[in-house]
């Protein structure tokens, strides 16, 4: 079961990528908006993340990709759509996270936009949310490259402060406007690529 890009290729996460996912975060650059640039410890990734994950799609078909370079299958990162806590809504939150000697390549971008069209093709998801840091201007630009906007929460949380935007942002993306900004341009065939991409898995939020 995997989901094809241009450049990449993303299967769901499994026990044989925790020493991939314990490097990953043990980059201070790569985890400085997320831990203050602590790492994760390697227990933690085993024992509570990847598990985790695994059991989201065991119920509901979605959960951390891992993503890999199809030429070489040299490990990248992971995208992932999850569940968000405490909601009833038909929502995923959308999360990433890359290896810094790929930043600035647009493949955060075509990671997270392949999930989302499988997402949005495959399943009755209505909202893609993310959050990112005020100060985190790169992965401000991958949520705008992706078509998604500040959510009406940011934007009365920026527009009341009178002063410009802090500590977390959440950014989103209805399935309309993914429709109508992306949808038209795959055809029926493009859909069923992006189908078949996925096996027998169905994601369901």
């Amino acid at each position: 079961m995997a989901i094809d890009s241009e450049r990449l290729r993303l299967r769901p996460v499994s026990p044989d990528d925790v020493d991939r996912l314990h490097a990953l975060d043990a980059d201070p650059e790569v985890m400085r908006y997320v831990s203050g640039g602590d790492p994760t410890r390697r227990d933690t990734v085993a024992d509570w993340i990847v598990p985790r994950s695994q059991a989201q799609f065991a119920s509901h078909g979605t959960g951390m990709w891992t993503a890999s370079l199809r030429r070489g299958d040299e490990f990248v990162g992971w995208v992932q759509l999850r569940l968000p806590r405490h909601s009833a809504e038909q929502e995923l939150e959308l999360s990433y996270r890359i290896a810094r000697r790929h930043w600035g390549s647009g493949l955060a971008t075509e990671a997270a936009s392949a999930l989302i069209a499988v997402t949005f093709l495959s399943t009755d998801t209505r909202r893609v949310f993310a959050s990112a840091h005020a100060e985190h201007a790169a992965s401000h630009r991958v949520m705008r490259k992706l078509g998604m906007r500040l959510s009406p929460m940011s934007l009365s949380a920026d527009h009341l402060s009178g002063n410009g935007m802090d500590g977390d942002v959440e950014y989103e993306l209805l399935r309309e406007q993914w429709t109508a900004s992306r949808g038209r341009h795959h055809s029926a065939g493009a859909a069923g690529r992006h189908r078949r991409a996925i096996g027998t898995t169905e994601m369901t939020a």
